[in-house]
């Protein structure tokens, strides 16, 4: 991780952190963040309140669940080119994922619904590439949806924007360099179906998550942020800006978006996280907007399960989620299932050790 720290600084984090009691659509620039105590009394130009945007903060834990096809065949940039066949877990149980969850003291849940593979955890009227078609034919947003109910979950979903499989005739980081890649029409279209079919066969979702948004331009990420907030006004649409500490609005890769994404690292260890940005809109003036932000790093150091990955200690899980809240940030941790279909045992271990341990320390502090 970016941002390390030995047991001294984690312990007194933990104390530090358990004493803690409509976008626009025309941005081009973060120009600035500005100090704390300008933020009094402001309520910023994006689309959501600041309370709204509280009350997504207020969520702090949530799983973040990589599973699909890049389970099966070792490749976390999945090749497309994997038979439907492949996807097979035998006991597949996401009731068990939710509950895991749950238990773990997360409030919300992200799941891969397509990932860089292009393989569909739905059954997609718009693809031959999905489960429905595969080993295994479990619905699985559907069982997904319906475990969240039952366990009171908050759910979201994550859709990659870079697809190896459906091309539609567009280049993808896979076989051109990263200044080369481009996306067609046909398949802009083809993701905007999938994310619409999405959204009115399932949720409602607290979270959409689009990754890679860069592979798109910044029009069809306007069309993309306007399809979802028109299908579900309430939900929280994060374009994932990719590796960073946030305070960095990339509006030429990740514009609009509600909130910032901090994958793999943690908010400056000096003020914290910011949620306030200046952003200049279509016209050169600078605007004010409210965004707050999300870790997301991983148990086990890749996205998706592979056999014998190093799982991190109960220490670390905690030590992350704590330093995140203290520096106001939400902790989105990867917990991937295996091919079973089931989050390993030694994951739920870990992860109900720093449960625990977090109880503790509140209780203590």
């Amino acid at each position: 991780m970016p941002d390390q720290f030995n047991r001294r600084d984690f312990i007194k984090k933990s104390a530090m952190a358990s004493a803690m009691a409509g976008i626009g659509m025309k941005g081009f620039a973060s120009t600035s963040v500005p100090s704390v105590s300008e933020n009094i009394q402001k309520t910023g130009v994006q689309r959501l309140s600041v309370s709204q945007l509280e009350q997504w903060t207020e969520q702090e834990y949530g799983m973040f669940i990589h599973f699909g096809m890049s389970t099966f065949s070792g490749e976390e940039l999945g090749s497309g080119k994997d038979p439907c066949s492949l996807y097979n877990p035998k006991e597949l149980d996401v009731d068990q994922w939710v509950k895991v969850a749950r238990d773990a003291g997360m409030k919300y849940i992200v799941l891969t619904a397509k990932h860089v593979s292009g393989h569909c955890l739905w059954p997609s009227k718009y693809t031959d590439y999905h489960v429905g078609n595969s080993g295994n034919k479990t619905d699985v947003m559907e069982a997904f949806i319906s475990a969240c109910q039952k366990y009171n979950i908050k759910p979201g979903f994550y859709y990659c924007s870079w697809d190896n499989h459906h091309l539609f005739g567009s280049a993808t980081p896979s076989n051109v360099p990263w200044e080369s890649k481009f996306t067609t029409s046909e398949y802009c279209d083809f993701q905007f179906s999938q994310v619409e079919e999405l959204m009115t066969n399932y949720g409602p979702f607290a979270e959409v998550w689009i990754d890679i948004p860069g592979m798109l331009s910044y029009e069809n990420r306007v069309r993309q942020y306007e399809l979802i907030t028109q299908l579900q006004p309430d939900t929280f649409v994060m374009m994932n800006g990719g590796v960073g500490k946030g305070h960095q609005i990339k509006t030429d890769y990740s514009w609009p978006t509600d909130l910032v994404s901090m994958e793999r690292g943690l908010p400056p260890s000096r003020d914290g996280y910011n949620p306030w940005y200046v952003v200049k809109d279509y016209l050169g003036k600078d605007q004010d907007y409210y965004i707050p932000g999300e870790v997301c790093d991983t148990i086990c150091y890749t996205w998706f399960w592979k056999e014998n990955n190093k799982i991190r200690s109960a220490d670390e899980v905690l030590g992350m989620r704590l330093i995140a809240k203290e520096r106001g940030s939400n902790f989105l941790l990867n917990v991937p299932p295996d091919q079973t279909g089931q989050i390993p045992q030694k994951m739920v271990d870990v992860l109900v050790r720093a449960k625990m341990k977090y109880d503790k320390i509140v209780e203590t502090f």
